[in-house]
């Protein structure tokens, strides 16, 4: 692709434009603006992950949440009690504020975007921090930590069991003009799904979820519950285990423990390389494999018995209104081809690790190859959870 250089930039900014760009063609990932160079994240662990940690594996991450920092009294005395018992590492100061701004002015030179980790006991804490600083950073409210101490403060894995609080600090944050993710630990609230909904409800951008024993069922859930983007977590640590959570619903994913060096380094190369192949680095499953509601996109028409129109029915949407929505989407581009294909379009050919003759020869005699057909795909399965998620559903979907 041709790009136009902007002018009066010296090279070395230009090759950093340069490759940003690059990035944004092969993930489209942006946060705050800002492009996404890899969904390869680092996630907070509590006085260990700062700006120095962070800037050590700057080369293979594209996001960081730095932290966990507590930002009133009830936190900040829990941190000290849990920093006392001498098995937990914490993050100690007097005031939050400068503490902050120091780690949050030693990233300020690099491309990683950074969010910081937030435990507080109530909305006006998280919103002073955001005063603070702006819309410079993401900010995480931690409703993770475990630690008795820090649940008994009110923080933490506190909001899980009162989500009306933890969806109050969304709303307050929201109301900063801040980008807001919420950490949480998949299993605990009654219902994630429901979780999911409120939370996107709320203006949340960010899920930012611990899967532990879950695994895809769970993210899979969630990611048919709302349109935010989902990072996932927890013991991702070889490529294997990254495309599995990549193709059901994840954006990204965040290593905690293991993001040592080697490992970020692995995972960034092999989705890289994947991505430049494949065209689409987080294409789910098709629907009948078990995939998320994004593989609508792959889907054919509602004509048998399949997973489809279990799923139609699940999101209210009409097979008269699924049809016109997919020709509507593709009209104009090369998807709208394909007489050869089973139903006169590519609009409802499967993904291209399905073997089908009718699709490749048809791919073939429009120039097209794989890769540039899954990106078609990809942003046809945009469109269409543009048009499932234009407004807060009153449903669960599973």
């Amino acid at each position: 692709m041709n790009r136009i250089k902007p002018k009066g930039i010296c090279p070395g900014i230009v090759n950093e434009y340069e490759l940003m760009m690059d990035a944004f063609d092969r993930f489209g990932l942006l946060i705050n603006d800002r492009v996404v160079r890899t969904p390869v994240a680092i996630a907070s662990m509590a006085g260990i992950v700062d700006a120095a940690y962070v800037l050590e594996r700057a080369d293979h991450v594209g996001l960081a949440f730095i932290g966990g920092y507590s930002i009133d009294a009830p936190a900040l005395e829990a941190a000290r009690s849990l920093a006392a018992g001498g098995d937990r590492r914490e993050f100690i100061y007097d005031d939050p504020v400068p503490a902050l701004k120091e780690q949050i002015d030693a990233m300020e030179k690099s491309d990683v975007i950074l969010g910081i980790n937030l435990r507080g006991s109530a909305p006006e804490s998280f919103t002073a921090i955001a005063q603070a600083f702006g819309d410079s950073v993401v900010y995480e409210i931690d409703a993770h930590c475990r630690q008795p101490a820090m649940v008994d403060a009110g923080c933490g894995e506190y909001y899980l069991k009162h989500t009306e609080k933890l969806v109050a600090i969304v709303r307050a944050l929201k109301k900063e003009g801040v980008t807001v993710s919420v950490k949480f630990r998949a299993g605990v609230a009654g219902d994630d799904r429901e979780l999911a909904v409120n939370l996107w409800k709320a203006g949340a951008d960010i899920l930012h979820i611990d899967l532990m024993d879950f695994g895809t069922a769970k993210l899979r859930q969630i990611r048919n519950s709302c349109p935010l983007m989902l990072i996932a977590n927890n013991t991702i640590n070889t490529f294997e285990r990254m495309k599995d959570m990549l193709s059901h619903g994840a954006d990204m994913v965040s290593l905690a423990r293991q993001s040592d060096i080697r490992t970020l380094a692995g995972l960034d190369a092999a989705i890289t390389r994947s991505a430049d192949e494949d065209g689409w680095y987080n294409a789910p499953k098709q629907l009948c494999r078990g995939g998320d509601i994004r593989s609508l996109a792959f889907c054919c028409m509602p004509v048998k018995e399949c997973p489809l129109i279990p799923t139609l029915s699940r999101i209210n949407l009409a097979h008269e209104d699924y049809i016109t929505m997919k020709l509507d989407a593709v009209k104009g581009t090369p998807l709208d081809d394909g007489k050869q294909t089973c139903f006169g379009s590519l609009a409802w050919c499967c993904k291209i690790s399905s073997p089908c003759m009718f699709r490749d020869m048809t791919l073939q005699q429009a120039r097209l190859s794989k890769k540039e057909y899954m990106r078609l795909k990809h942003d046809l399965s945009d469109t269409i959870m543009g048009c499932i998620f234009h407004d807060v559903p009153s449903d669960k979907r599973s």
